[in-house]
């Protein structure tokens, strides 16, 4: 290894430790005892898979898979399957316990957890996923359950993955098992609703935030990070608001106008582009770093952990930061950014929507029901701002950012063992 490549893997920043540093500080404020504090801090259970599948040349391949249960004490876990090269076992750590800490602060009865695959799912085929599904299914068929560990979609994967899954899991019952995973197609037992539901989410609490800072949406300029799944719909419902959607990035570039992008274009292009935003015309190209520090009303981290540190903090002049991504924001920048009086809509609160509508999802399946996306929204709706008034409501009462009254919120309903919403 050069030696500018250790540097640069000596300088990464570890999203659970992040994490932690938030939880500690939440339970110092609500004087949490020891032995509950050392039990939160670590997860529950964490797991480690090896599987094999024959690709489409006819060879073997093995994968390396994770689930990790940070917490079952609000109810059963929940959290998404990440396919992805990068994911390690810390990320999924991280991502596992912001979920627990995600469902508390929505008021759901869910525990968290997260799961992962170590892939690039762009290198494989459709049958290919399909087995690596269904491999990874079978290596967790004890863990996996409707009241014991419940995934959901993440980075990589979407509704054909969630399906497989679901299938089976129940051909290895003996029958159909729909309670299993949230995120499938609506005819496969999915609810409407959720394949937007975290990106409506995110612009949901980004209105709240904007009226909360006296600032009306028609005049607000956006900048988002990121145009997968969350970013999409984000972009696309506060451009149907009268926001004005001045610069989006994806993996492939990131573009500017200043006098706003038309958001239903861009998804047009992007579709018709291989689901990629490279070469946009109608926009000016600029550096994605640069995407993060224009001179917007909001900003919407959309994509990855850690993109805003102390190293970029500084140099963000965006009013309020609404986190659409899990863990956006490394720990040791959130004093500077609240030095600097931004509004912070912290991840757990922001991007809510996707666990709140699978709930909803995991209920109707539950429950043999159905419900019109009407039902969805408004209920997805009420809680959200529910929450939100929640969080600044206690950040106002202890003097803390919202991103630790989020916190203290969350992991006092998991030490107390309450949810709310039922």
């Amino acid at each position: 290894m050069s030696t500018h490549v250790a540097l640069t893997e000596s300088l990464k920043i570890n999203p659970y430790e992040s994490m932690l540093a938030r939880f500690e500080r939440a339970a110092e404020i609500i004087q949490l005892p020891e032995e509950q504090r050392e039990k939160l801090r670590k997860p529950a259970k964490q797991i480690q898979v090896h599987f094999s599948i024959v690709l489409d040349n006819g060879k073997e391949c093995t994968f390396e898979g994770y689930r990790i249960i940070h917490s079952t004490t609000l109810g059963p876990s929940k959290g998404g399957i990440r396919y992805d090269q990068d994911v390690n076992l810390n990320e999924v750590k991280a991502l596992a316990a912001w979920m627990t800490w995600k469902s508390a602060v929505a008021g759901l009865p869910f525990g968290g957890a997260k799961g992962g695959i170590v892939v690039n799912p762009k290198k494989y085929s459709k049958a290919e996923l399909e087995r690596l599904t269904r491999a990874y299914t079978k290596a967790l068929i004890d863990v996996f359950g409707p009241n014991k560990d419940v995934p959901a979609p993440d980075m990589g994967t979407g509704a054909d993955e969630m399906g497989w899954l679901m299938e089976e899991f129940s051909i290895l019952h003996g029958k159909p098992i729909y309670a299993v995973v949230t995120g499938k197609h609506v005819h496969a037992g999915g609810s409407l609703g959720r394949v937007e539901a975290t990106g409506r989410g995110v612009s949901i609490t980004t209105l709240l935030a904007l009226k909360k800072r006296g600032l009306n949406p028609s005049n607000a300029t956006v900048a988002i990070q990121g145009f997968g799944n969350v970013g999409l719909h984000a972009a696309l419902f506060l451009h149907q608001k009268g926001l004005k959607v001045v610069a989006v990035s994806d993996v492939n570039g990131a573009f500017y106008n200043p006098v706003g992008i038309n958001v239903q274009d861009l998804i047009v292009y992007s579709q018709l582009n291989n689901n990629s935003l490279k070469g946009y015309p109608n926009a000016t190209p600029i550096a994605s770093e640069d995407l993060l520090t224009l001179n917007v009303d909001v900003l919407i981290p959309a994509a990855r952990e850690d993109v805003i540190t102390l190293e970029n903090a500084n140099k963000i002049k965006a009013k309020i930061i609404v986190e659409g991504a899990n863990g956006p924001t490394s720990a040791d920048a959130d004093e500077l950014l609240e030095h600097k009086n931004i509004l912070i809509v912290p991840d757990i609160l922001a991007n809510a929507g996707g666990v709140i509508v699978s709930y909803f999802e995991w209920l109707q399946n539950s429950t043999n029901e159905f419900w019109n996306i009407e039902q969805v929204n408004r209920k997805l709706e009420e809680i959200l701002t529910a929450s939100f008034q929640e969080v600044f409501d206690t950040a106002s009462r202890y003097r803390i950012s919202p991103r630790i009254a989020a916190y203290v919120i969350a992991v006092k309903r998991v030490a107390e063992k309450k949810s709310s919403v039922l």
